[in-house]
């Protein structure tokens, strides 16, 4: 989600084979995998009702996606950049950090790795998690799709900003806390909107539990929101914000 992977050259890469781009890069896509497959079974885990707290009283679940994040960065943010998440995968390809090729992998295996991890956690928990739709993202009743739409928008657009914001090389030299930066954002943006939408910020999050469960009620909000949300921030901070380096400085 954050860390620049460590195998980033691709203008070389790219007139490579086939099959060394596959030796290559398969560390990273089995990280991607990986990762969001922990992402949705311990944050999803988090979510399963508990016996005296209702479900929208809880903050359980926020804090299981925000310190699944921070472990998850620690783990694998220096072998594929831990990003989880299409949206922030796609602003890295942007950014240069990855190629689109590898931008396309790391997509997939996200979105695969959300579904195998929404999956194991149907064999683990005491209920039926997918008949009672636990941890699938849908809009609080009253708040039409448009409304939804705005709300996974603005969520997604602060947390692309404060990617961004750590992707900056003025800030390389802060890189020690970024698990913890990220735990706590995504702790404090999901309390804020999971009473509304379900604070998705992610497609490959809400895809995999509505996958399990079969209900795509305004699904289409859950990519849209994020990918929009997300990518624009990220495209206007490193073209306006984001600052050239001096080459008198360098010399």
């Amino acid at each position: 989600m954050t860390i620049t992977p460590t195998p980033v050259i691709f203008g070389e890469k790219s007139s490579k084979p086939a099959l060394h781009w596959v030796s290559s890069e398969w560390r990273g896509i089995l990280a991607e995998f990986v990762a969001t497959a922990l992402l949705l079974t311990f944050g999803c885990m988090a979510c399963i009702p508990m016996d005296d707290i209702p479900a929208s009283d809880s903050i359980f679940g926020p804090l299981g996606f925000g310190f699944t994040v921070m472990f998850n960065i620690q783990i694998f943010g220096h072998i594929s950049g831990a990003f989880m998440n299409p949206f922030v995968t796609i602003a890295a390809v942007i950014w240069g950090k990855i190629s689109i090729a590898t931008g396309v992998a790391y997509i997939l295996a996200e979105c695969a790795g959300a579904t195998l991890g929404y999956g194991l956690l149907t064999t683990l928990a005491h209920i039926d998690i997918a008949a009672e739709a636990v941890c699938v993202t849908l809009p609080r009743s009253g708040i039409n799709e448009f409304q939804a739409l705005g709300v996974e928008m603005v969520l997604s657009a602060a947390l692309s900003l404060i990617n961004c914001g750590v992707w900056d090389p003025v800030n390389a030299h802060n890189s020690d806390s970024v698990p913890l930066k990220f735990a706590f954002t995504i702790v404090g943006l999901s309390y804020a909107g999971a009473h509304l939408t379900g604070a998705s910020m992610n497609p490959a999050r809400s895809l995999g539990p509505a996958i399990w469960a079969n209900r795509w009620d305004i699904h289409w909000v859950y990519w849209v929101g994020p990918l929009v949300g997300g990518v624009l921030p990220a495209i206007f901070y490193k073209y306006v914000w984001l600052r050239k380096p001096d080459p008198k400085l360098q010399d």
